[in-house]
């Protein structure tokens, strides 16, 4: 399936190649990929249904020419569970978690370095960087030993020791770097300018924001199962469901970008009528997003040193994301908001205790601004709710 890239700040539209990264005409690093929707709204309801619930299920809307199956680690898929007793005690029924703690490495992070590594091996790269503050260490590491791409990851400190280990466990160069993830990040940018590296670029990496779409498609699929099709009145076609909530936490907030990016696109092809409100929690001791938004602010305020025990958590400087999802918050009508550390530590054990489910501090996150929005009457009675929860512990 072809694609392009068009550039969010001058309109120019180029092909796609991993390593280019700036628009060829004003240079900017910001660039959204499009495909041939209008095609595809009729093509895939054909396909879908002889394909295998994954990730590469839906890989015409992915920037891949040819995926290859032999890269695959069984990434996507993962389940939607319907959260009954959580749904009792705050009086919202329809509560479900996309259970992303069974990807491969137990992360939200597979997506992304599932299709980042598979662009890159069909690119011919062979080595590359990452900063990270964990989970995306670790998933980009088993996807590149699989792929056989050289991978030196960037990481804070302050990552779990076992997250250390598991990272260099798969053959990756590990790199501590003292200080705040803004200075992991900072770092790895340096060297990998010296060496002439691919570098994994966040928000501004098109596999990266690509990936997250797919947690849209598979909720919609899913929720549509559970809930049954519901008919567009002006053409009596039947559609799939959406939540009238997606809630996620963020730290840089690529992740409900591209979440965001899938269900406009699920809209566009027909195949949904309306966008779900995105909430995105940040942790109180950082949340540069949620201060700001509140502020009425254009651009974030930088936190210069987060206070956080929620490490993967602390990007104190967002850049250009900040606009970008602030935009698509407010489309949705939808928030930001924050919670404490304590606040994400009582989440962790009511959602263990009531549902079974094992969190981690930054998946968390989310949970506790459930509870949040739910007591603040944000989120009504007879709202759906999906909650990512976004890693294991």
């Amino acid at each position: 399936m072809s694609f392009i890239l068009r550039c969010i700040d001058c309109g120019y539209k180029a092909p796609y190649f991993p390593t280019a990264i700036n628009c060829p005409q004003c240079h900017s690093q910001w660039r959204n990929a499009e495909y041939d929707l209008d095609t595809l709204s009729k093509t895939l309801p054909l396909q879908l249904p002889d394909r295998p619930f994954d990730l590469w299920r839906y890989h015409e809307l992915l920037p891949i020419r040819n995926p290859d199956p032999s890269l695959t680690l069984g990434e996507g898929g993962t389940p939607l569970i319907k959260a009954t007793n959580l749904g009792l005690m705050l009086g919202c029924p329809n509560i479900f978690i996309k259970d992303e703690r069974q990807g491969p490495t137990a992360s939200f992070k597979d997506r992304q370095a599932a299709v980042s590594i598979a662009a890159l091996k069909e690119a011919g790269i062979t080595e590359m960087v990452v900063a990270s503050t964990g989970n995306v260490a670790i998933a980009y590491s088993a996807f590149a030993a699989r792929a056989g791409i050289k991978l030196w990851a960037f990481v804070t400190s302050l990552v779990p020791a076992v997250k250390m280990r598991e990272i260099a466990l798969y053959g990756s160069q590990v790199i501590k770097v003292t200080g705040s993830y803004d200075n992991v990040k900072r770092a790895a940018s340096e060297f990998a300018q010296q060496r002439n590296l691919y570098q994994n670029m966040g928000a501004r990496s098109i596999p990266s924001v690509e990936s997250m779409k797919t947690i849209a498609y598979e909720i919609s699929e899913q929720l549509t199962a559970f809930l049954g099709t519901t008919t567009n009145t002006e053409s009596e076609n039947f559609l799939w469901r959406t939540p009238d909530w997606y809630i996620q936490s963020i730290s840089g907030g690529m992740g409900p970008l591209g979440v965001s990016k899938g269900f406009s696109e699920l809209e566009e092809m027909g195949f949904i009528n309306k966008n779900p409100a995105i909430a995105a929690i940040q942790t109180a001791g950082c949340s540069p997003m949620v201060t700001s938004w509140k502020k009425g602010l254009e651009t974030a305020e930088v936190v210069e040193e987060p206070r956080t025990h929620i490490e993967t958590l602390a990007t104190g400087d967002p850049g250009r994301t900040y606009k970008l999802l602030r935009k698509a918050i407010d489309a949705s009508d939808g928030a930001f908001e924050s919670v404490t550390d304590e606040e994400a530590f009582r989440a962790m054990h009511v959602l263990a205790k009531m549902e079974g489910i094992s969190a981690e501090p930054a998946a968390a996150v989310a949970f506790a601004g459930l509870f949040k929005l739910v007591r603040a009457g944000v989120i009504k009675p007879d709202d759906t709710v999906v909650v990512n929860c976004t890693g294991h512990t």
